[in-house]
């Protein structure tokens, strides 16, 4: 694409997080990431784009669509530095889902998975909390999206058919939950029983 980096590598003394609290991130295709603590990363860089992408392949535009993949990598990049970054600013222990993008990339979920970048995002965390002394860990998942964090009952949404549901009310406990939010919660809630049971190393 015509352009030139220059890259060095500098001996650097890394910053402690000053950061107390402990974050769980669900991870997914409406939003990139959701964490417990009220921050979300939405993400979606290629569907902001697609309609543009298309229309230079199909016109043949090879540099604009050279230059087009370029921008939603980079936008992706950089979101996800800074929500990065942000966590573990804040953070003493960062819990994430253990979702994995190898089966969904197979279904009609595919495009969303891809364009989330969940892998990169997982590998940022990993090396930012191992720089700045954070507690990361991945977590199972299972059954988060559908478990009330309030009363711990299995009484959300499940399969893929109701993904579109987005929000749902608990019939055991009454509570409104966000199912992103309320995932998220409940991977934290893992994170910390693990850590309180010794199985997580700082």
């Amino acid at each position: 694409r015509g352009r030139w980096y220059f890259n060095v590598v500098v001996d650097a003394e890394f910053e402690r997080s000053e950061g107390k609290s402990a974050t769980g991130i669900d991870l997914g295709c409406k939003k990139a990431a959701t964490d417990s603590s009220g921050h979300v990363l939405v993400g979606r860089e290629y569907r902001k784009l697609e309609e543009k992408l298309g229309n230079a392949q199909r016109a043949r535009k090879t540099k604009r669509v050279r230059a087009i993949h370029a921008k939603i990598k980079n936008c992706r990049k950089d979101g996800q530095h800074k929500y990065s970054r942000k966590l573990v600013n804040e953070n003493a222990a960062i819990f994430v889902g253990n979702v994995s993008s190898t089966g969904l990339v197979k279904t009609k979920l595919a495009k969303s998975v891809l364009d989330a970048g969940w892998g990169q995002l997982k590998t940022m965390l990993e090396y930012k909390c191992t720089m700045a002394g954070v507690v990361f860990e991945v977590v199972n998942e299972a059954h988060s999206t559908v478990t009330c964090s309030d009363c711990n009952k299995r009484t959300g949404p499940s399969g893929q058919e109701d993904l579109r549901i987005r929000e749902w009310t608990c019939c055991e406990c009454g509570v409104t939950h966000q199912r992103d939010g309320n995932a998220s919660k409940n991977i934290l809630a893992s994170g910390l029983g693990r850590l309180a049971g010794g199985k997580v190393a700082a």
